[in-house]
């Protein structure tokens, strides 16, 4: 049997009585037995060459689940209060053509703040929203040194970086307004392009691919709680 989840902890509950059923684990986190990122980048054998499109905007974020509660929440209204941001989803506009890619690539930036904050929880926020659309994105999610375990340092901006949001904003208006700067953020598409992950047929291929790799190898998780809350 193989657990697969691809929420995180603060939104899995009754793991606690999960203990000794499970074999295996599938889900976001790097340790899992297989592994199935939000996505990932890949050095492709021949890079083509990266086109930034116009940008017309400065700060996109598109949000469903709104709770006060959150901290994505409570930094944003410290956030807008000093720069504009352009809300999309449930609690603001619609997007273009129901399409969010192609809403936020006329944006210079995306807050790809993720709904709680857990290792290696990185979510199609930053992998589709922000670098499929090519915004670079600000993030708000597991510590600065989590993300550089999948994407390059130079890649996006971490809200850590900055002992305020005034501090951030300023950051950003600077940015807007020095285009190599700006640009510098994108260095790293010259080796590397973006692969968002399909769900669901991936996984099952992944899952597949695994146990015909592990033959008759036996296992039982037995504390699932104790390693995903960790």
């Amino acid at each position: 049997w193989v657990w697969m989840n691809f929420e995180s902890p603060s939104h899995s509950p009754g793991l606690r009585g999960l203990a000794g059923l499970f074999n295996w684990t599938m889900s976001y986190r790097r340790d899992s037995d297989v592994f199935v990122p939000y996505g990932y980048l890949y050095e492709p054998p021949s890079p083509r060459p990266f086109v930034l499109p116009r940008k017309s905007r400065l700060v996109a974020w598109v949000i469903s689940n709104w709770n006060e509660e959150h901290a994505r929440v409570r930094y944003y209204r410290q956030l807008k209060e000093h720069l504009p941001i352009d809300v999309y989803g449930a609690r603001g506009m619609a997007l273009l053509e129901g399409n969010v890619v192609k809403t936020v690539s006329a944006y210079k930036f995306y807050l790809a703040f993720e709904n709680s904050q857990h290792t290696d929880y990185i979510t199609e926020k930053l992998w589709k929203n922000a670098f499929a659309a090519s915004a670079v994105p600000v993030v708000l999610g597991p510590r600065r040194a989590n993300y550089e375990r999948f994407i390059p340092a130079d890649s996006f901006i971490h809200v850590d970086d900055f002992p305020s949001p005034r501090l951030l904003a300023t950051y950003l208006k600077f940015l807007d307004k020095n285009k190599p700067s700006y640009r510098r953020y994108f260095a790293w598409r010259n080796k590397y392009e973006v692969h968002v992950t399909s769900f669901w047929d991936e996984h099952y291929c992944k899952v597949c691919e695994a146990v015909r790799t592990a033959g008759n190898q036996l296992k039982t998780v037995q504390n699932l709680a104790g390693w995903f809350e960790s």
